[in-house]
């Protein structure tokens, strides 16, 4: 008996149109040519650096995060055991911790009833934009280029986002400004401005302390909040670290989003949010505001539950065993970031030369520190150019386009050097000239 296949009953056009969004599947693209091009130099993962890495350290951290449950928490054997094994509590259970590293890191002090502990940065994303966007009115103002994962996230919920510029110095107050004043014009309402101070991904653009402040001084003029999205800070190439925004926010504007991403390591999926705004109640004045945290951890409720149980015990071991330091913990991938960066603007200068007389061909900017270097070339690098890059010449590379969500940057490149040696990197420039000089005879 011949058995037919079911017709086809979906279409894409029956599905939300973020499931066919570009922002959300560059990343599937890239993760993709590198498998199929797996002897190609790879400038495309924004992965923290795997050198340090021992798989014995996390039965380690298990055993340092159960000792303080025993001995500084007092909690008897039974629920120890109930706590890494069942179900968790909403908000998280390492939000001392985290509190506690903030104290000693930034000089904050923080309520630790107001970190939400989440599933990785992008669900603290995802349920934090769905919080502050009520209707289609509402607009979330970003700098452009963007980090995919908020454009991403942004799409998943339903949250219209508005560009504003961004230079060398980070976000474009005075563009920012015109930005709200024509929203609501438009009859829109600016609820929010997502920054990353620090070496932002995928820029590298860092904000002076002086732009820290004038931007907190703005949001509170226009009320509107700052989201701060700062995974990079502690990757400086030289310097001192400048103030996060949350440690200068005087005034509850500032919405911290953090991550153990690249600090500790990606594979825990621990992120958290530091929501420490009081929100009334229009029907209980008699109730008094509790704070945004509680609200968003009702989201959480209904798309993580909690955040990983293991997970969490993993890091807070981390933690405890850097002395809830993460300035500390780091200093080992600190040294290979300033090393890559390093490695990566002298290879092109050496492979780049410029041409007395003659624009350059090929520029770049020269990042004070994080993971990320962008190349400005004379040909359009989009998905075409880069899998005839991997094939041909084998370097991969991220098209700067997905950053401005498809509207700009053809012509431009973002390197990741965080998980490369010198010697890789240095090939992989020389790959990358090899293409130019390609498309140059082209």
């Amino acid at each position: 008996m011949a058995v037919h296949p079911a017709p086809a009953f979906l279409s894409i056009t029956d599905l939300h149109e973020s499931v066919d969004d570009p922002a959300l599947t560059s990343m599937t693209l890239l993760n993709e040519l590198a498998g199929r091009y797996p002897s190609a130099v790879s400038f495309s993962a924004g992965r923290p650096f795997e050198g340090f890495y021992d798989v014995e350290d996390l039965s380690r951290h298990l055993t340092t995060f159960r000792r303080h449950l025993e001995d500084e928490v007092g909690l008897p054997a039974e629920q120890v055991r109930r706590t890494f094994f069942q179900y968790g509590r909403t908000k998280g259970f390492i939000h001392e911790l985290i509190a506690r590293q903030l104290q000693v890191d930034e000089g904050l002090t923080v309520d630790p009833e107001s970190i939400v502990v989440t599933t990785g940065c992008q669900e603290a994303m995802v349920i934090l934009l769905r919080a502050l966007v009520r209707d289609g009115r509402d607009v979330i103002l970003a700098a452009e280029p963007n980090y995919v994962g908020f454009i991403g996230a942004a799409r998943v919920a339903g949250a219209p986002l508005r560009p504003v510029r961004e230079g060398p110095g980070g976000i474009d107050l005075a563009d920012l400004e015109r930005q709200i004043a024509a929203a609501r014009r438009e009859g829109l309402r600016p609820r929010a401005c997502y920054v990353v101070p620090d070496f932002a991904n995928p820029s590298g653009a860092s904000m002076s302390t002086a732009d820290r402040v004038a931007l907190l001084a703005l949001a509170r003029r226009e009320r509107i909040l700052v989201l701060e999205d700062n995974p990079y800070s502690f990757f400086s190439a030289g310097g001192a670290r400048l103030p996060m925004l949350k440690s200068l926010d005087e005034h509850r504007q500032v919405i911290h989003l953090g991550s153990f991403a690249k600090s500790a390591f990606a594979g825990a999926r621990v992120g958290y949010i530091i929501a420490d705004q009081p929100v009334s109640s229009a029907g209980d004045r008699a109730a008094g505001p509790v704070l945004l945290a509680d609200h968003l951890a009702k989201l959480k409720s209904m798309v993580t539950l909690n955040t990983s149980t293991v997970a969490q015990a993993v890091i807070g071991g981390y933690l405890i065993e850097n002395g809830c330091s993460l300035k500390r913990a780091t200093a080992r991938e600190a040294g290979v970031y300033r090393r890559n960066l390093a490695a990566v603007l002298d290879r092109l200068a050496s492979v780049f030369p410029p041409v007395p007389g003659r624009p350059r061909e090929v520029s770049w900017n020269a990042p004070q520190g994080g993971m990320f270097v962008v190349v400005t070339l004379p040909f359009v690098a989009d998905e075409e150019m880069l899998e005839y890059s991997a094939s041909k010449f084998g370097v991969l590379w991220t098209p700067m386009h997905h950053f401005y969500a498809g509207t700009s940057g053809f012509h431009q490149a973002r390197l990741s050097f965080s998980v490369l040696t010198p010697e890789q990197i240095g090939l992989g420039v020389d790959r990358l000239g090899d293409l130019v000089k390609d498309q140059r005879g082209r």
